[in-house]
């Protein structure tokens, strides 16, 4: 049976409608799991940075600043960086002569609570410089040290504790950057900033900062290295720069410039930094090899010549980053190791969507948004009903093998396809033009198969391919416009003839992106992208590929698309198009999207489906001044539809939705949906239309204070259907944090699930003349599930950690009340009698412990114990304390891992 899952009603909603409205920072929450606390706590700037002035005052440099409003700012004031005269020992204690120079930065301002007042506590920073690094020296004062909040995470773990950030631009474009932080507990945070409003976490730079708490505060002291930047390599510079301050016990974050919460854009807004006069650093070449020993413990079965329930296997290799020229930056491996430490989660997919799971592996993360395509310019973008396709996924690279393996009593096929190497360069290929290019080739994998007589063979299951990326970015006019071009392949070297029919033999994409402001003020934008894709391939895989969930072509009536049995390549296109406005409490959003037929992506991407028209229409309302209770509060209405190529109108409907941020740091968002009765060209699974009866939907989440040592969240989502259908489910949890180091979070989940037509399968029956020849027959199915997902975080130190985690997952499904469809276009049913029994339990025990040890900046060591139990049963009836016992039963399979990474630079 094959990996199933649910999709919460709602859920992707609800994940766009809290983007906006919480702090978009690292490890920000998603949608239908606990919220975790960095969606608020941390300090890298998308959704709410705030605004302020640059000062080398140092008079009242220990008196608390006043809380009346601040001095008006200039739109860029500038940050003046100082040439080190000395050594700075990066120790968290600003002994250094630089330190006291007066070049500070003083006048911080509010975003949160009181958006544009002077900041509560006085914050000083200087910049300092030499050719190697950019060195930062900032002291918070505080007049109460014994309450500043000092809680040690994991690196880029965000807890809430007091944070010192600084920001930079270092290619001065406006749009791009990075972020650097420190808590009071001396926890480092990284990531990149990019579309001036979004920020990724994923990428890690080898830099050093501490924090040192005293008498007067705490004070931060940062060394970061150009070789971690890409950065103009010569001449005098001049940066964007920023700086902020969270003060957690007083609810407030502070800014030397922020982004109000009537506009858009914060990286546009950053001052310059001045002073750094010529700078040379040598050159930036980074090494990182490593090694790995892991033993696999795994259930087998007797007589199986490739399992016998253990196996030990060495790895090495090693990756490189250097700097190109002034402008680009290399990273490439010899026998990568892209394993990761965390497992995915357990689901029970019963759509006919491919589960899209995230990727985890270092070389991939990294840098990842270089990448990003189709939402560039805007700060923010609306979908009803409409996914973008995510036009390069890079967890298509080294993935599950796609052949099918002969039958057999004994297989042993690889996990993934191993990764022969891989290269990445990025940078800016010309002053104006920012540019990323991947490219991977993964191995030819075999399945080992064998007889129970001793009969053994090999089997291609997959053949040596490429996969390449290009994309490049340029903006105009000081960014009112800009464009965009990505470029995607993937080419495939078949020995095995039988897999020629299974997979498509090359696959291209080319896409166009950007935006344009529609105004001198900027609060009007239109952005979007257009694409084309073109694959080749046997006609027995293009027959393959156009009956496939993605397209259905056989649909019998669908006059606009059918099956060519003897093509050998599938065309299509596709664009998304929003107007959207940027500035005002008044907000508006509408949007045009379309993806042709033969749209398929899939190679290299991740595409849901095609053969879609989708149109909205939004607008809605923001309160930002804070009032007895509330902080902040916004509500959205949006119209949508949806059409195929056929003309005929599929899902449309209503949707309202709000959000409201307390001034006790509580938060509360609330959904709300109809859907009138519409058309569904996917239920019969490449069969006829079907009616889809009206529908409502509705959900809440609701998150208490993360700086708690008790944080709450629940999530509830419901739907309900005139035709019966019916869907409940609820995420509570609860964190629990006894010490600065230590935290418990527990979220339990259940979901009730009543579809009165489920589809279960379709038979060929020549007297259905109405149906096309064809039973499309369903079912009435009553599912439970109940998950939960377990974390104990323990912190020792900075650079030691260890995280374990555990998600025990059992979902039952049980049928009844089997029919056929009786007509197209409706949602009448005769009884039908089905033979073979549907029903199912799936039981999943998952869970895994990693100790994290930085040993030296760069350099880790990872052990990590990884134990999964599964089982399935084709019983139906949901018996929590039998399943329970059931799964905790089951045999354990146990993986053990040892990996040691060294960094140095020759």
């Amino acid at each position: 049976m094959s990996a199933r899952s649910r999709r919460r009603p709602g859920a992707p909603f609800l994940a766009a409608l809290l983007l906006p409205a919480f702090w978009s920072a690292p490890g920000a929450a998603q949608s239908g799991a606990p919220a975790d606390s960095a969606a608020r706590d941390s300090l890298a700037a998308t959704a709410r940075p705030a605004a302020a002035e640059v000062s080398a005052d140092t008079a009242a440099r220990h008196a608390p600043a006043p809380a009346a409003k601040a001095p008006a700012a200039p739109a860029r004031p500038d940050v003046h960086a100082v040439r080190l005269a000395g050594r700075v020992t990066v120790d968290g204690i600003l002994s250094e002569p630089v330190w006291g120079g007066d070049n500070a930065c003083t006048l911080f301002v509010q975003r949160v609570p009181r958006e544009g007042a002077s900041a509560s506590l006085r914050t000083e920073v200087r910049v300092a410089y030499d050719d190697d690094a950019l060195y930062i020296g900032a002291r918070m004062h505080d007049p109460a040290p014994d309450s500043i909040q000092a809680r040690l995470s994991r690196r880029d773990a965000s807890v809430a504790a007091d944070r010192f950030a600084v920001y930079l631009d270092p290619y001065h474009d406006r749009r791009t950057g990075y972020y650097f932080m420190v808590n009071a507990a001396g926890t480092l945070y990284d990531g990149t900033l990019s579309n001036d409003v979004s920020n990724d976490k994923s990428w890690d730079g080898v830099w050093a900062g501490r924090a040192r708490v005293d008498g007067a505060g705490w004070c931060v002291e940062m060394r970061i290295p150009y070789s971690q930047m890409r950065i103009e390599r010569a001449g005098s510079p001049v940066w964007g720069i920023n700086f902020a301050r969270n003060i957690p016990r007083r609810r407030e974050e502070d800014f030397l410039v922020f982004r109000p919460r009537k506009e858009s854009g914060f990286v546009s807004r950053f001052p310059d930094l001045h002073g750094m006069d010529r700078i040379s650093p040598g050159p930036a070449v980074e090494l990182m090899p490593y090694v790995t020993s892991q033993g696999e413990y795994l259930a087998h079965t007797p007589g199986d010549p490739f399992n016998d329930g253990s196996e030990v296997a060495w790895n090495g290799g090693g990756d490189l980053r250097m700097g190109i020229a002034s402008r680009m930056t290399l990273n490439g491996s010899i026998n990568p190791d892209f394993g990761q430490v965390e497992v995915d989660p357990a689901v029970v997919n019963l759509t006919d969507v491919e589960t899209f799971l995230e990727e985890k592996r270092p070389f991939f993360v990294e840098g990842a948004s270089t990448f990003d395509f189709g939402r560039q310019g805007a700060g923010d973008y609306w979908d009803y009903q409409w996914e973008d396709p995510l036009f390069f996924y890079s967890r298509r690279i080294g993935r599950e093998p796609q052949g099918k393996a002969p039958s057999a009593s004994f297989k042993d096929v690889p996990a993934g396809a191993r990764i022969l190497g891989a290269l990445k360069l990025t940078g800016r290929i010309t002053p104006a033009w920012n540019f990323g290019t991947l490219h991977a080739v993964t191995d030819r994998e075999m399945a080992r198969l064998a007889t129970r007589g001793g009969k053994t063979w090999e089997a291609e299951v997959e053949p040596l391919t490429y996969y390449g990326v290009a994309r490049g970015q340029r903006a105009f006019a000081a960014r009112r416009f800009g464009i965009g071009l990505i470029g995607t392949a993937a080419a495939r070297s078949f020995d095995d003839p039988k897999l020629r029919t299974q997979l498509n033999s090359a696959s291209f994409l080319g896409g166009i992106d950007g935006w344009a402001y529609l105004d001198p003020r900027r609060t009007w934008i239109l952005s979007g992208w257009s694409s084309a894709t073109h694959v080749q391939g046997d006609p027995a895989q293009m027959v393959r590929l156009q009956r496939s969930s993605t397209h259905y072509f056989q649909r019998p009536d669908a006059g606009h698309v059918e099956v060519d049995a003897s093509a050998n390549s599938l065309t299509g296109w596709g664009s998304r198009y929003w107007i959207n406005k940027e500035k005002g409490a008044t907000q508006f959003n509408a949007a045009v999207g379309t993806l042709s037929p033969g749209h398929e992506a899939n190679d290299l991407g991740y595409q849901k489906l095609a053969d879609l028209v989708n149109a909205h229409i939004g607008t809605g309302y923001k309160w930002t001044s804070p009032g007895r209770v509330r902080r902040y509060q916004s509500v959205k209405v949006g119209l949508f539809g949806n059409w195929d190529y056929g003309g005929n109108a599929l899902t449309h409907g209503v949707q309202a939705s709000g959000y409201s941020e307390f001034n006790n740091d509580d938060t509360w968002s609330y959904y709300g949906s109809f859907r009138p009765q519409s058309l569904d060209n996917r239920r019969t699974r490449g069969g006829p239309l079907m009616l889809s009866p009206p529908s409502w939907t509705a959900g809440t989440e609701f998150q208490t204070d993360t700086q708690h040592k008790l944080y709450y969240y629940l999530s509830v989502d419901g739907l309900q259907s005139d035709a019966g259908t019916w869907y409940v489910a609820t995420y509570p949890a609860v964190e629990w944090k006894p010490s600065s180091a230590l935290s418990l979070k527990i979220g339990p989940g259940w979901e009730r699930f009543h579809e009165d037509a489920q589809y279960v399968t379709t038979e060929a029956d020549p007297l259905a003349t109405e149906t096309f020849g064809r039973r499309y027959v369903f079912g009435t199915l009553d599912q439970t599930t109940v998950s939960a997902s377990v974390r104990l975080n323990w912190t020792f130190s900075p650079r030691l950690s260890l995280e374990t985690y555990a998600q025990p997952y059992i979902s039952s499904g049980a049928y009844t009340n089997f029919r056929s469809l009786v007509r197209p276009r409706s949602y009448d049913f005769a009884p039908h009698t089905y033979g073979d029994n549907p029903d199912f339990t799936a039981f999943s025990l998952k869970g895994d412990a990693v100790l994290r040890w930085e040993y030296r900046p760069g350099s880790v060591l990872f052990l990590v114990w990884t134990q999964q139990r599964y089982d399935e049963s084709a019983v139906g009836e949901f018996d929590l304390p039998n399943s329970i016992d059931h799964v905790t039963g089951l045999p354990p399979e146990n993986v053990f891992l040892v990996k040691l990474t060294y960094y140095f630079t020759p």
